[in-house]
């Protein structure tokens, strides 16, 4: 069974980092290196939305202009974890950040989501 786990969520200053981890289980470290990697966020009372995008090899990133310069994505194949380093936070980044990642092709689609992990951003 394939699971996502999130982790590092907590409370920060305005200004301050995080550092989020999201860890695989339930395949090999070969299949989680084909999936594309996801962190979406979603605040109360909106719906939600795409932060950062890795591709499956690591070559090509993605993000929200919002988070633009400040967040960064990455992964480690080998440790089947991918992990999103936030800094300069502000309190629009309060949010629930979800770990999602999927894999296309032959017509099918594999998509999987994690529990999500808190994030709060004090003024």
């Amino acid at each position: 069974q394939v699971q996502l786990v999130e982790s590092g969520g907590g409370l920060v200053q305005t200004g301050g980092s995080l550092r989020l981890s999201c860890a695989a289980s339930g395949f090999s470290f070969s299949i989680f290196s084909i999936y594309d990697m996801n962190w979406y966020r979603q605040a109360p009372g909106k719906e939600r939305e795409l932060v950062a995008a890795i591709t499956s090899g690591g070559g090509s990133t993605n993000y929200a202009d919002s988070v633009k310069g400040r967040f960064t994505i990455s992964r480690e194949n080998a440790k089947k974890t991918v992990y999103l380093q936030m800094n300069s936070l502000r309190p629009d980044g309060t949010a629930v950040y979800y770990c999602n990642a999927v894999q296309t092709g032959r017509g099918r689609r594999y998509e999987y989501w994690g529990q999500g992990t808190q994030v709060t951003v004090s003024s």
